[in-house]
C-alpha cells in the first residue's frame, strides 16, 4: 500500500525579483543565448569537418568534449533543463518549423515509445563513440552533430512544436533524467489557474508560443520536459508561473506515477558511467587486448561483449534488489524497479559530473590553446587547470553527495511506499546504491588517460 505523498508548501518565487520577470518576459529571452550558441555550434561543426584531423588540435573537439560536454551535467543539476531552451539543436527546429514546418500531430508511437527509442539511441551512441573512436576522431564528432542536426530538422518539418526534443533527443532524455534533481523548478499556481479560460501557457498568445514541449504547466508534477524557455511566463495574462529553488532531489521523493523506462533510463546510465571510467583507465587497453585474443582478433566484438556486461549488470543487479524489496511493498519487482529506480539518478548525476571534472580540469587549458592556435596564433603546454590530486578529491566529494542523495531519496521513497516496513523495503536498494557508489570511487583512484 502506498501513502499518499505530502508536498511541500511553495518556495520564492524568483519571478517577484523585478529584474528576473522583466528578464524572463523579454522578448530578448531566450534567443539572446540560443542564436549565438547557434553560430558557435556552427562553428564548432565546420572545425570538425574541415580543421586539423589530429583531436588535440582540434578545436571543435575541446569546445565539444573538453568544456561543453563536461558543463552540461552540471548545468542540469544548477539550472534544470536551461541548455534545452538555448540548443542549436531546438533553435534550429524552431526556424525550420515556423518557415516551412507540416505541423502535424506527434506519431502515437513516438509518445508511447519514445523513451525507449531514447534509451536504446543513448546506448548506441555510447557504442559507437568506443568502437568507431567519435571523440577522438573530429571528423567522427562532427558527423554525429550532423546527423542529429539533421534529425531535428527532419522532425521540424513534419511535426509539431519540439518533438525531437520531447521524444528523440538522447541528451534530452539524458536531460530529463537529471533535472529531476536539480536546483530549480518551474510550476503554475493551482488555485489561479482554476479560473483560467486562455491556456494559453499551452496554446500560445501574441507574447509567445505555446509551450515547445507540449507541457501544461498546471498539471505539471516534474520538471522532467521543462526546459525554461519562459514561453508560459510570457503568455500566462494571470502570473500564475512560478520558478522556485529546491533542495536537490527532492522531486524524486514525491513520484506518483513512476515509470519503468525512466528507471531503466537510470539503470543504464550506471553502466555508461562505468564504461566511460573503465574505458580511460590505464590498463584498459591490456584487457582488450586479451579479450580481443579470446574473440576472433575482432577488436570491435570484443568492446561489445565488454560494454554489454557493463549495460546489463546495473540492470540486472537493481532488478535483483526489486525483487527483495517487492516483498516489502506488495508490489510487482517491475513496479518496485520503476520506483526505486529514480533513486540512482544523483548517483548517475554524481558519476557524470565527476567523470567529466577529470576532463575539464585535467586537460581543460586545450580549450584556450586550441583557441588560439585557430585564429592564427601561438600557444601550448600543460593541459591542466588544477594538480590531479585536487581533482580526485572533488571527484570523490561529488561522488560521495551523489550517494548520500540516492540513499535519502531511497529512504524518502520506501517512507511511502511501505511505512510499516520501510526499512525491510529500503535495504536491498542502498546496498546496490553504496555498492555502484565505491564502485565508482575505486575506479577515480586508478591514473586514467586523457582520450583528446
Amino acid at each position: 500500500m502506498t501513502a499518499s505523498a505530502p508536498q511541500p508548501g511553495p518556495a520564492r518565487n524568483l519571478l517577484d525579483i523585478p529584474w528576473v520577470r522583466a528578464f524572463l518576459k523579454s522578448p530578448l529571452y531566450p534567443g539572446i543565448f540560443a542564436y549565438p550558441v547557434l553560430v558557435v555550434f556552427g562553428y564548432i561543426v565546420y572545425a570538425l569537418l574541415w580543421g586539423p584531423s589530429a583531436a588535440s588540435a582540434n578545436v571543435g573537439t575541446s569546445l565539444t568534449w573538453v568544456l561543453w560536454w563536461p558543463l552540461i551535467p552540471i548545468a542540469m543539476f544548477t539550472l534544470g533543463r536551461f541548455w534545452c531552451a538555448i540548443c542549436p539543436f531546438g533553435t534550429l527546429i524552431d526556424v525550420v518549423g515556423k518557415a516551412v514546418g507540416l505541423g502535424r500531430p506527434v506519431p502515437g508511437f513516438l509518445k508511447r515509445y519514445g523513451i525507449w527509442i531514447i534509451d536504446a539511441t543513448f546506448i548506441l551512441i555510447t557504442w559507437s563513440d568506443h568502437v568507431f573512436g567519435v571523440v577522438e576522431n573530429p571528423r567522427g564528432s562532427g558527423y554525429l552533430l550532423g546527423a542529429m542536426a539533421t534529425a531535428a530538422v527532419v522532425t521540424a518539418v513534419l511535426y509539431q512544436r519540439r518533438t525531437w526534443c520531447r521524444y528523440l533527443c538522447f541528451l534530452g532524455g539524458l536531460n530529463g533524467n537529471y533535472s529531476r534533481a536539480s536546483m530549480v523548478e518551474l510550476r503554475a499556481t493551482p488555485d489561479i489557474c482554476a479560473t483560467c479560460t486562455t491556456q494559453s501557457c499551452y496554446k500560445g498568445s501574441a507574447a509567445a508560443p505555446g509551450c515547445p514541449v507540449f507541457e501544461f504547466p498546471r498539471m505539471m508534477q516534474t520538471s522532467a520536459n521543462c526546459n525554461f524557455c519562459a514561453n508560459c511566463v510570457k503568455s500566462c495574462p494571470n502570473d500564475s508561473i512560478r520558478i522556485s529553488t529546491r533542495p536537490p532531489t527532492r522531486e524524486l521523493w514525491f513520484m506518483n506515477r513512476p515509470k519503468f523506462e525512466e528507471s531503466f533510463l537510470a539503470a543504464v546510465i550506471v553502466g555508461i558511467v562505468i564504461v566511460q571510467n573503465v574505458t580511460m583507465i590505464g590498463w584498459w587497453g591490456g584487457v582488450l587486448e586479451r579479450l580481443t585474443a579470446l574473440l576472433l582478433g575482432s577488436e570491435a566484438l570484443a568492446f561489445t561483449a565488454a560494454f554489454i556486461v557493463a549495460m546489463v549488470l546495473p540492470i540486472a543487479v537493481i532488478a535483483a534488489a526489486a525483487h527483495l524489496s517487492a516483498r516489502h511493498t506488495g508490489e510487482t519487482w517491475k513496479k518496485n524497479f520503476a520506483r526505486f529506480g529514480y533513486a540512482v539518478i544523483a548517483l548517475d548525476l554524481a558519476g557524470h559530473i565527476a567523470h567529466n571534472l577529470f576532463h575539464l580540469l585535467s586537460e581543460g587549458k586545450s580549450v584556450l590553446y586550441t583557441t588560439i592556435n585557430a585564429f592564427g596564433g601561438y600557444a601550448g603546454g600543460n593541459l591542466a587547470v588544477l594538480p590531479m590530486n585536487v581533482v580526485q578529491g572533488l571527484q570523490f566529494l561529488v561522488v560521495g553527495l551523489g550517494i548520500v542523495g540516492s540513499l535519502f531519496t531511497a529512504y524518502q521513497i520506501a517512507r511511502r511506499a511501505a511505512p510499516g516496513t520501510w526499512k525491510r523495503a529500503v535495504l536491498p536498494h542502498a546496498v546496490v546504491i553504496v555498492l555502484f557508489g565505491l564502485l565508482n570511487i575505486y575506479l577515480f583512484t586508478l591514473p586514467m588517460v586523457h582520450r583528446v
